[in-house]
């Protein structure tokens, strides 16, 4: 089985893929997404660049290694040109868009008219939700209830990051609507991302609520750890993977599912096509 670690940060300009992919083989990792440094818009303490610099640093992380480096570029609604940028992103090789709602709603216009932009390049998009550890107030613009707006958007894949830690209930909840509302005409495909976020006492919690709430989730979780390209722990990083194995026994989670959890439902998400919801069954009330 391959796994992948969707949701690594990029924090220094100078690629060692070398390094980066020996520790990942360490950790059991086969590959990765690579989010590019962030916007100088945006509020993240993490290294922010201007779109081509920080464009050419995430192509030059997975340059010649993209069935196992993945190409993602952090995007601003705020940013100037935000919508050509994701055209031309888009045109250059990224293979999919992240973004965080840090100082705006995800229902903010000039959000929504990003999100139309790249629904327009067939491209998904990592959302961060769930408490935002920046050491600014900007937690509140990160409930997952939030994200109801994007029902409207006809065939854009998204992922709600941390599963939205400390409020995984509520975003499941929000996953269990999309279900629903998909049942009458096509929709948005929401995407459950559990990279901590949740700390270990709650992986447990969350990981059962997903396996039991009777939602047909078995399509739509993967699998990341939030870790940085440069400094890639994979002690830190085979603990995950661990714990979450020994779960999913409990659960009696099945070789299938946990293959697409580590590998499979992610090349679904960066399948650059509609939206193919496979869904097997709804607990409707």
């Amino acid at each position: 089985m391959k796994i992948y670690d969707m949701h690594i940060h990029i924090n220094h300009t100078q690629p060692n893929q070398d390094e980066l992919l020996k520790h990942m083989e360490e950790a059991g990792v086969y590959g990765g997404g690579l989010i590019s440094p962030c916007p100088e818009e945006a509020t993240a303490s993490l290294l922010k660049q201007p779109y081509k610099e920080r464009l050419n640093t995430v192509l030059n992380w997975t340059k010649n290694q993209e069935e196992r480096l993945i190409p993602i570029l952090w995007v601003h609604p705020y940013e100037k040109d935000a919508c050509e940028i994701v055209k031309d992103a888009a045109e250059s090789g990224i293979k999919a868009f992240k973004i965080i709602c840090d100082t705006f709603p995800v229902y903010d216009e000039a959000n929504m008219k990003l999100l139309a932009a790249i629904e327009e390049t067939n491209l998904p998009v990592l959302f961060h939700t769930g408490i935002l550890w920046s050491g600014t107030d900007t937690s509140r613009y990160c409930r997952p209830a939030d994200w109801e707006a994007l029902l409207n958007l006809d065939h854009i894949k998204f992922s709600m990051g941390h599963c939205s830690w400390p409020w995984h209930d509520e975003c499941i909840a929000v996953y269990g609507k999309f279900l629903n509302y998909y049942l009458t005409r096509p929709s948005a495909e929401m995407f459950f991302d559990i990279t901590p976020g949740t700390p270990p006492i709650y992986r447990k919690d969350l990981l059962t609520k997903l396996f039991t709430i009777g939602y047909d989730v078995e399509n739509n979780i993967m699998f990341g750890t939030d870790s940085i390209a440069d400094d890639y722990n994979p002690h830190w990083v085979r603990s995950w993977i661990e714990r979450d194995n020994a779960i999913y026994d409990e659960l009696d989670v099945s070789e299938a599912v946990r293959e697409k959890i580590y590998e499979k439902t992610l090349m679904r998400f960066l399948h650059n096509g509609a939206v193919e919801h496979e869904l097997l069954h709804i607990n409707k009330r």
